[in-house]
């Protein structure tokens, strides 16, 4: 679609809003006038989300695994708003673990949350997008392009997010609805700074070279999401060279083993000592949303 599409008006569903990205996006949108439906978990700080971004704001509290519930909360959303303009499947959370030692607990929530809950966001949205001829972003990640050692479920899961994605936008063009991938490399969100914690992986990350181990301010995603709605964009990329490393993708897993073939022996002997110490504590998702997200399959 050329030229910008404004969203002053436009209905917008975020899931994952409660904190981090998801928040930062609604905040935005908030400022440009737009109608925002605030899902995730965490309802009492889902709730203060809603509330900053004013009047126009409602928050549900919903996990994004449960199709019924979110058909509920979607039918909430369109009762109220009284249709949808655009979805941002935004919901995630990231463990971290070896695949031999790993609680695969911690995995299976992972593709249930990032994977299963970007489908059944969309399924549940869908009709209402295509009665609105809207835009679908579905966040995914760097991690879809550079599979790194110690994040096997978050890759898995974040590759298939764009997988998704890309099938969805051939199949629903011709019906007016346009399709982007979000890829973020390591923001400055609650999910990273659990993962830097981490006894282990937190130092595994610290290790990795230049930009491939820079935290980038929340803020520029919000901006560049907010651009890409508006845009109704293919790609929304933090920081820009992620673009560029997704068009030389071929080569990426040759070299990521190169450069993880210095610290994987011994990063792998630490987590077995990690496991043997902690248990399943050791792969769970990190952060608050990753807490909440273990509390409720629970």
């Amino acid at each position: 679609m050329a030229g910008e599409w404004h969203v002053a008006g436009k209905v917008v569903l975020i899931t994952g809003a409660a904190r981090g990205i998801g928040a930062e996006v609604a905040g935005r949108l908030a400022g440009r006038g737009a109608r925002l439906a605030l899902l995730g978990l965490e309802g009492e700080q889902l709730r203060q989300t809603a509330s900053a971004c004013g009047s126009d704001a409602a928050a549900w509290e919903v996990d994004v695994t449960d199709a019924a519930a979110l058909e509920k909360a979607v039918a909430e959303v369109v009762e109220r708003f009284g249709g949808i303009d655009v979805v941002v499947a935004n919901a995630g959370i990231a463990p971290t673990g070896f695949v031999r030692s790993m609680d695969p607990a911690a995995f299976d929530r992972t593709i249930e949350v990032n994977l299963l809950g970007v489908w059944r966001t969309v399924r549940a949205c869908l009709p209402h997008l295509i009665d609105r001829r809207g835009y679908c972003l579905v966040v995914s990640s760097l991690a879809a392009i550079e599979h790194a050692p110690g994040m096997s479920a978050y890759c898995a899961s974040k590759a298939g997010c764009e997988a998704f994605a890309d099938c969805l936008r051939a199949e629903v063009k011709h019906l007016g609805v346009d399709v982007g991938v979000g890829y973020f490399s390591w923001i400055a969100t609650d999910m990273v700074a659990g993962a830097d914690q981490h006894p282990v992986f937190g130092r595994m990350r610290a290790k990795l070279p230049g930009p491939a181990g820079r935290t980038y301010p929340v803020s520029a995603v919000g901006e560049a999401v907010v651009s890409g709605i508006t845009r109704r964009a293919r790609s929304v990329y933090v920081p820009g060279w992620v673009g560029a490393v997704r068009a030389m993708r071929g080569w990426l897993p040759r070299l990521i083993e190169a450069v993880s073939n210095r610290t994987v022996a011994e990063t792998d002997r630490a987590a077995e000592e990690d496991v043997r110490r902690r248990g399943a504590e050791a792969s769970r998702p990190v952060g608050p949303g990753g807490q909440a997200a273990v509390r409720q399959d629970g």
